[in-house]
């Protein structure tokens, strides 16, 4: 599944969490729809080496980022607008996860998770989308997940929590810049083959459960998420805002 007709050519797309398994795929999509990508992780060393596999490398800056300080936020949008003097997109893909139940779950990490995949998505489009909005407009895509929605596997308690709050942010920022051009909708996938995941669960009876409850029967790939973002951060969705879409096999329908 591949892009390469250029409808993002000419837009500036800020991405978080780059360098992950649905970030880099996420990355290329975008670069092959031609778009000038500001990749961000917190590693800006692995930012540069994505950025060097993409077509187009001059177009892309690579910058430090860990979404949970604001400062650094601050510091990154002065960057993005120094040199593109504009931003059409956001994607809010960076968050971290954690596999603890309610009851086996741990104050500190559950306060980590939330403080970067809630709070870093918050100071995301607090920075981020000023800075659309100054440039005339544009698209906000938060990635969430299934597990923002329902229940999963009765696991990740921590990640379900902030996930079921970017589902709602995204909602009320939708109606907050709905007048002034700033389009915001999520991407919720379901369970995503990366290597991540597959090195945690691969062969384990959880695996097993994702699977048999994937009405198509299959984990999905990062490509596919990649596809559902270039749709929503370009112009072929400009009557869309505070929507949710599903990648996830027919999970929430089941």
């Amino acid at each position: 599944m591949t892009g390469g007709a250029g409808r993002l050519r000419g837009k500036v797309v800020l991405l978080t969490g780059s360098t992950g398994g649905i970030g880099v795929e996420i990355a290329r999509r975008l670069a092959e729809e031609d778009a000038s990508l500001v990749l961000t992780d917190v590693d800006r060393d692995a930012c540069a080496r994505l950025a060097a596999e993409l077509p187009h490398l001059e177009r892309h800056q690579p910058l430090a980022l860990d979404i949970s300080v604001e400062q650094q936020w601050r510091d990154v949008i002065d960057g993005v607008a120094e040199r593109f003097s504009g931003l059409d997109a956001l994607v809010n893909n960076g968050a971290i996860g954690s596999a603890a139940t309610v009851v086996d779950e741990d104050l500190d990490r559950y306060n980590r998770v939330i403080k970067v995949s809630q709070t870093g998505t918050w100071l995301g489009m607090k920075h981020a989308g000023a800075l659309i909005e100054r440039s005339g407009g544009g698209s906000v895509v938060n990635i969430c997940s299934i597990l923002g929605t329902v229940g999963g596997l009765g696991n990740s308690l921590a990640y379900a929590a902030a996930k079921g709050a970017v589902r709602t942010m995204t909602k009320n920022a939708a109606l907050h810049w709905a007048r002034a051009g700033v389009r915001v909708n999520s991407i919720h996938p379901g369970f995503i083959e990366t290597s991540q995941l597959l090195a945690r669960y691969e062969g384990s009876e959880r695996h097993r459960a994702m699977l048999a409850n994937t009405p198509m029967g299959r984990l999905g790939r990062a490509e596919e998420v990649a596809a559902a973002v270039a749709f929503l951060a370009g112009d072929d969705s400009t009557f869309i805002t505070g929507s949710e879409l599903y990648v996830d096999g027919g999970w929430t329908c089941a």
